[in-house]
């Protein structure tokens, strides 16, 4: 629970429907994202049934039908599954109630019920204020008021301190009432506290805590019951104990009891000394008992004010639920004295998050395009919106760059062979670019000298899904990614000679032994900050090349080109000759000039003389002057965005200010202005990671699992659409629509189920997956025999995972992936 200054109340203030009037003495129970709220008063007593629903914001009265039972208030009221059981309460001033009634909220079906009485004793008497608490398929009754006047209009109360276990029927209905022989000493009489039931993760047995209420005055006691034992005793806690109340709310979220208003001694009073005639008054204290230390820690105490109405004023006789790690308070009755013969209810909803909100699952990709991607993730209950974030290893400029300079990072593409209808495809970039099922492999350390053909590796989005955080990252080499340039138009023509030698010297992959030795033909001076401190300065000798490239990544954290390195002099050098300049010097500045081209993508390269050399060097000597070439290790995240929806459509990201490493700081920490950040447009054929996290009142929550897609380059096929399932005699039948973009003629289709394997099992978000079809036509049929080997895919709701991908003239484009939920069997598209 955050600290007591960095409690963010909420005040709903924006909703729909027809809203219950203002009471108190009404009761509340949470069903997923419902709250359910039945009886109380406030100018008689209500008998109707409203249901808040916490996502949408809207109120509504459902059509309830069957036994429906008269209105009450100070009722037992508890959830179990989707039935709701209500026992109890004051149906009309002096007269109390002992009836019980089970609502099925599946249908809004309300039946009356009859359980047995217990074997020995009587059934409960009518009673209120008593508490009906649910564990197993069993409620405890403990304790209330009942009137010992047969005449109503003559109240005569009684405490109780009686104790009684109701046994619940599965599904629904009761069997009877028991009176457990219980030992120790047991709580005094009360009315009007509170009951939760709590077991202790992995140990322990389940315990019934009592906390509170009155008896001719309020009460501070905690009393636990041990429901395996049936011992009574009284806890030594520790930490500020509550002031004395009663018509407070008990509300348990993970290991912590919440108690939140309710009557308290009037501020001056001593309730020990005059307990039956002092002053009350109601409160908006908050504590929290910690149900494993059993300590007791403050959130908002009794004596602190509220001047900007930041939180709910005091009340008693409220109502709270708790929605996940969100705690929601509704009505109640606001007062100081309790001379006061009438009442003011108060009407405002509000809600607390105790906790920051769990992990949202992977970044799932619907469609990708050339420059932005459709994504989603799997909604998280209770939060406000969730934070969009991405990675990319293309190196881009700072906030204050011009954001279109981002150069193109190129890899490979998995393009499945027709041979065989059992081409396996390994969740991983790794697997798919180096399979022997694929047409193209990425060739690694491969010399300048040998000039590959890379035109025929063209790369696009292949059947990318999300890696773990992880995964290795198996770049091909920047020699690969250079050549591939040639003979291109489009890209990265007219950027400077900075942004070249950027590019060169930094999209080497330093985590593998590389032969680079061709590349580093300018010398530079390696920084290693990460547990040495000495500089390594060379140039391009055999043993510096080998013995940078063999530092692991996580070694080097800054890289610097330095001019006083360099071998020669650039004052030896004259305009219009060589002379100064060994042959291997020239060799080595034209092997670096004709890199110059391939990363501009120079069209006709021109002719090379002593004034280009000495303008290549004094650029050089200009950059190594100004250092500004930095490779971190660590992962710079940009912002994509803040959405109030677990969807997005990202084609833009924020760039990061200068110098900060995240821009993000949500809660109570202010909000980024984004309109005041520069974007950077996303690059086709290029990959990107993502994460997202979810936002609640406590901030941001923790990142998810991170996913890695690519852009699509031009020409590609798009992904398959509008993916069904339905079932038939044979399996099941799978179809879809033809992509939306083509890029020409569609020669066919794959489809490509999950199956289960030894590697799946090690680890689950590395999928394998094997081919089940390939064709022209747009459907397949899916036999039993191959279900029987598909993976069920937990990460979010069991499911079995497809993809689907189109393939034209240049080859396959991106794949569409499709849930199979196997709960219900629809249909889950979250690609």
């Amino acid at each position: 629970m955050a600290a007591p200054s960095l409690l963010n109340w909420r005040r709903v203030s924006s909703f729909t429907g027809p809203v219950p009037r203002a009471r108190h003495g009404h009761r509340a129970v949470a069903i997923r994202e419902l709250m359910i709220i039945f009886g109380g008063g406030n100018e008689g007593i209500a008998d109707e049934l409203h249901v808040y629903n916490t996502v949408t914001n809207q109120w509504f009265l459902p059509a309830v039908r069957g036994d429906i039972p008269p209105g009450c208030a100070a009722h037992g009221f508890v959830c179990d599954g989707t039935r709701i059981l209500v026992f109890g309460g004051m149906v009309e001033y002096g007269r109390y109630s002992n009836e019980l009634y089970e609502l099925q909220a599946s249908r809004w079906l309300w039946r009356k019920v009859k359980p047995q009485p217990p074997p020995s004793g009587l059934p409960p008497c009518p009673r209120l204020g008593h508490s009906f608490s649910l564990y197993g398929n069993k409620c405890y009754l403990f304790g209330g008021l009942a009137n010992e006047s047969e005449d109503s209009n003559n109240n005569v109360p009684r405490y109780l301190n009686d104790f009684y276990e109701l046994e619940l029927q599965h599904g629904s209905g009761v069997v009877g009432w028991s009176i457990p022989a219980t030992k120790g000493i047991v709580p005094s009489p009360r009315e009007s506290h509170t009951a939760i039931i709590y077991c202790k993760k992995d140990s322990g047995s389940p315990k019934m805590y009592v906390f509170g209420g009155m008896c001719g005055a309020r009460l501070d006691d905690l009393w636990q019951l041990d429901l395996e034992t049936m011992s009574w005793s009284k806890p030594e806690t520790k930490g500020t104990v509550p002031l004395p109340r009663s018509l407070h709310t008990a509300s348990v979220i993970g290991n912590k009891m919440y108690i939140f208003g309710g009557w308290v001694p009037h501020k001056g009073e001593n309730p020990e000394n005059s307990p039956n005639d002092c002053e009350w008054r109601c409160t908006s204290s908050f504590s929290y008992l910690n149900l494993d230390t059993v300590e007791w820690t403050t959130l908002v105490s009794d004596s602190q004010e509220d001047k900007k109405n930041s939180r709910p004023r005091p009340r008693a006789g409220h109502c709270a639920v708790a929605v996940g790690t969100r705690l929601y308070f509704w009505s109640g009755r606001d007062g100081y004295k309790k001379a006061l013969n009438s009442q003011v209810c108060c009407k405002d909803l509000w809600y607390l998050d105790t906790e920051k909100p769990p992990a949202p699952s992977q970044v799932q990709l619907i469609k990708a395009t050339t420059n932005s991607f459709h994504v989603k993730w799997d909604e998280v209950p209770t939060v406000e919106g969730y934070l969009l974030q991405l990675n990319t290893d293309l190196l881009y400029h700072t906030a204050s760059a011009d954001s279109s300079a981002a150069p193109n990072t190129l890899g490979g593409r998995m393009d499945p062979q027709r041979q065989g209808s059992n081409s396996i495809l390994h969740n991983s970039v790794s697997d798919t670019v180096n399979s022997a099922k694929t047409e193209h492999t990425a060739m690694k350390g491969t010399s300048l000298k040998s000039k590959p053909d890379f035109r025929a590796a063209d790369s696009n989005a292949g059947l990318h899904s999300p890696l773990a955080p992880n995964a290795p990252h198996n770049n091909s080499c920047v020699t690969d990614m250079l050549w591939k340039s040639e003979g291109t138009s489009a890209g990265t023509k007219g950027r400077d000679l900075h942004d070249m030698v950027l590019f060169t010297f930094f999209t080497v992959n330093l985590s593998d032994r590389l032969s680079v030795r061709e590349l580093l033909l300018t010398p530079i001076v390696v920084m290693l900050r990460s547990g040495l401190d000495e500089e390594l300065s060379f140039s391009s000798s055999c043993l510096a090349v080998d013995e940078l490239c063999a530092l692991p990544a996580t070694k080097i954290s800054r890289v610097e080109v330095h001019a006083a390195a360099m071998p020669f002099s650039v004052s030896t050098w004259s305009a219009g000759d060589g002379h100064g300049f060994g042959e291997a010097q020239i060799f080595q500045i034209q092997r670096l000039l004709d890199l110059c081209l391939l990363v501009l993508n120079l069209e006709k390269k021109p002719t090379w003389n002593g004034a280009s050399y000495l303008f290549l060097l004094e650029q050089i000597k200009e950059i190594s002057s100004n250092p500004v070439a930095i490779l971190k290790t660590e992962h710079q995240w940009c912002d994509v965005g803040i959405f109030k929806n677990n969807t997005a459509l990202v084609s833009q990201f924020y760039l990061l200010p200068k110098g900060k490493q995240s821009m993000s700081k949500v809660g109570n920490a202010d909000v980024p202005d984004y309109s005041l950040l520069k974007k950077q447009d996303l690059v086709p054929g290029t990959v990107y990671k993502f994460r997202v996290a979810a936002i609640n009142g406590c901030g941001i929550g923790p990142f998810s699992k991170i996913s890695e897609f690519k852009t699509c380059i031009p020409g590609f096929p798009g992904a398959p659409s509008t993916v069904r399932i339905s079932k038939n005699v044979e399996g099941i039948h799978l179809s879809w629509e033809p992509p939306t973009s083509p890029s020409g003629n569609i020669l066919e289709y794959s489809a490509y189920l999950a199956i289960r394997t030894a590697q799946v099992q090690d680890n689950p978000s590395q999928l394998v997956f094997m081919r089940i079809y390939c064709g022209l036509k747009t459907s397949c049929v899916v036999t039993s025999g191959q279900l029987a080997n598909a993976h069920i895919d937990y990460t979010s709701r069991p499911a079995v995972v497809f993809r689907i991908s189109a393939k034209n003239e240049k080859g396959y484009g991106p794949a569409t992936q499709v849930r199979w939920l196997q709960g219900n069997n629809k249909k889950a598209p979250l690609s």
